[in-house]
């Protein structure tokens, strides 16, 4: 996404691959391969511009019916790791997502919270998904200063998001994230890499009609919602012009009443309050459309990277063939 008008706090995020392995453990033992949102908290500290992941905790699952406080989930967890010698300090949380869907107002009002509480916290996305199939898709969020602003204010009219040159580019920005390993660790994977058997890889299989056949699914799904805002939006213009109509027409009749009555040498009409008469129309937010909006970038930006790919896969093996005269 657009990176924020003014300088961020974080320049970029540092995590352990200790971290990457426990949220993708969460992902596959709650999240049930993928098909269930799974959220945790984020652990670490900040140094300078680069905001240091070292450890998470996930959250548990629990029902709405459940009396289950996750303040006092997280201030015992955080404390017992305190206790352990442990880095405590609370940077953000994670969540995981299918398909890349994930810009909706649940995440804007959680990462606005955070965000408003510690200035450097940060949301970190993962598709369990996409990283079955061979890459690793985990990415850091932040919400831009024009954002933060503007959902402190609650006000997403129109006349407000043009005065404040908002658009869905404005509302994320996204940090680069950098995974940090030990050396001992590092070593390890050198060591198994060469002992580990070799096994038939399918990174060249041609098979990528259904991966596409979803996102496209999905960036239509998108466009349907902003049409449908869209139509929202142009009939409440359609309401208040003709609204502006009979109020004018209204104003019209009772300066005719009132010209007829002093001809007549009788006092005017008192004054009217057209607000009880008509009543104001009220004005769509387009935070929805906003969010939509960013969806369908995000997914344009997916079927561009997957077909890109596939393009590569295709051409290779065009030129693996043996050409026939």
């Amino acid at each position: 996404m657009a990176a924020a008008s003014e300088v961020s706090p974080v320049a970029r995020v540092q995590i352990d691959g200790l971290v990457i392995l426990k949220i993708i453990k969460h992902c596959e033992e709650e999240g049930t391969g993928g098909t269930e949102l799974v959220q945790g908290v984020l652990l670490g500290l900040v140094v300078e511009n680069t905001l240091e992941i070292t450890n998470c905790f996930p959250f548990p699952r629990h029902t709405d019916d459940e009396d289950f406080d996750e303040v006092h989930y997280q201030m015992e967890m955080m404390r017992n790791l305190r206790h352990v010698n442990i880095d405590h300090l609370h940077v953000g949380w994670y969540q995981s997502t299918m398909h890349g869907s994930f810009l909706n107002k649940a995440l804007l009002d959680s990462q606005f919270n955070y965000q408003h509480s510690i200035e450097e916290s940060v949301v970190l996305i993962y598709d369990p998904i996409k990283t079955s199939r061979g890459t690793l898709c985990l990415r850091a969020y932040r919400l831009t200063p024009l954002m933060m602003q503007m959902y402190k204010d609650g006000d997403f009219t129109p006349d407000c998001i043009r005065k404040a040159n908002l658009s869905f580019q404005e509302m994320f920005e996204e940090i680069p994230i950098v995974v940090r390993n030990s050396h001992l660790i590092n070593a390890m994977l050198c060591e198994i890499e060469t002992k580990a058997p070799t096994q038939p890889s399918n990174f060249l299989s041609l098979a990528t009609g259904a991966v596409l056949e979803k996102q496209l699914r999905l960036l239509m799904e998108s466009v349907d919602e902003v049409n449908q805002d869209n139509n929202k939006y142009m009939n409440f213009m359609r309401n208040t012009i003709k609204q502006d109509m009979a109020k004018n027409q209204h104003k019209y009749k009772r300066q005719q009443e009132n010209t007829a009555r002093q001809s007549r040498g009788d006092p005017p009409l008192p004054e009217e309050d057209l607000t009880k008469i008509f009543k104001p129309i009220p004005t769509p937010t387009r935070l929805d459309g906003l969010l939509t909006s960013g969806q369908i970038k995000h997914h344009s930006n997916e079927v561009n990277q997957f077909a890109a790919q596939s393009f590569g896969k295709l051409f290779m093996a065009e030129a693996l063939q043996p050409k026939t005269e």
